[in-house]
């Protein structure tokens, strides 16, 4: 009962720490990164599709990001997406390629992008710490309906409490990783 519960907590935290990794990768640093273009939305064929559906996402260089469509016809669907996205992207094509340089940041938009990034990795602390107290109810229902004694509630609650401080942990270390690589000149 115990080990299922926290094997279940440990997946909710894990996922969560997963999500939050994911959100850092559309935050825009002074380097090109095809996570940048990610969560980027095309209307093409009638409906929205994801970029990376429409053409290969790619960084030659440390400040260009590099779109190969594959059907031309969609150059146009592609720039209007990037330019409407709130990534302050000026796009450029030659028929057959968009490219798009990635401007420096200055140090306002540096510091704004790192607030974001706090509040980012705060809603992974929110969702790590829900976890926690699903997990904690669960044990105290289980030991309320005697399915397990208190003495393995309380290593059951003590568990939870070290797999919250390890996904926090990493949480922070992510958080910090990125905060260096968006303040990075």
């Amino acid at each position: 009962m115990i080990d299922k519960v926290l094997n279940e907590t440990e997946g909710k935290m894990e996922a969560a720490v997963e999500g939050i990794r994911h959100e850092f990768q559309a935050i825009r640093t002074g380097k090109a990164s095809p996570g940048l273009l990610e969560h980027i939305q095309v209307d093409a064929y009638g409906s929205m599709m994801p970029l990376n559906q429409l053409g290969t996402v790619s960084a030659p260089e440390p400040r260009l990001l590099m779109v190969q469509p594959w059907d031309k016809t969609q150059i146009g669907a592609i720039m209007k997406a990037i330019q409407s996205s709130d990534l302050g992207l000026t796009p450029s094509n030659d028929g057959s390629v968009i490219r798009i340089p990635i401007p420096q940041l200055n140090e306002e938009r540096r510091r704004e992008l790192v607030r974001l990034a706090h509040k980012i990795a705060e809603q992974g602390r929110v969702s790590v710490r829900h976890a926690r107290k699903e997990a904690n109810d669960e044990l105290k229902k289980a030991e309320k309906d005697s399915v397990v004694s208190e003495d393995q509630m309380h290593t059951g609650l003590e568990k939870v409490q070290e797999l919250t401080a390890d996904f926090t942990k990493k949480l922070d270390e992510l958080l910090a990783h990125k905060e260096e690589e968006i303040m990075e000149v």
